[in-house]
């Protein structure tokens, strides 16, 4: 999926990424905007996650998710 595609879906993936990782804020959702490297950013700060474990939780994420 590209950023094009993924800016599109946004309104969708929110509710998606919101009901999978329900600690993100929608101020974080609202920074994110679609952007990967961001949802991987949050993911660290949120969870604590490492940043191997952010990007393929993020990979697999929108290589999963309805807009590809």
């Amino acid at each position: 999926m590209n950023s094009t595609q993924i800016s599109g879906a946004w309104t969708e993936m929110k509710g998606k990424l919101k009901h999978k990782w329900g600690q993100l804020t929608d101020n974080d959702l609202t920074k994110i905007e679609g952007k990967y490297d961001e949802l991987v950013g949050r993911l660290q700060e949120r969870y604590g996650y490492d940043k191997e474990r952010a990007e393929k939780e993020a990979k697999e994420f929108y290589s999963g998710c309805c807009c590809h």
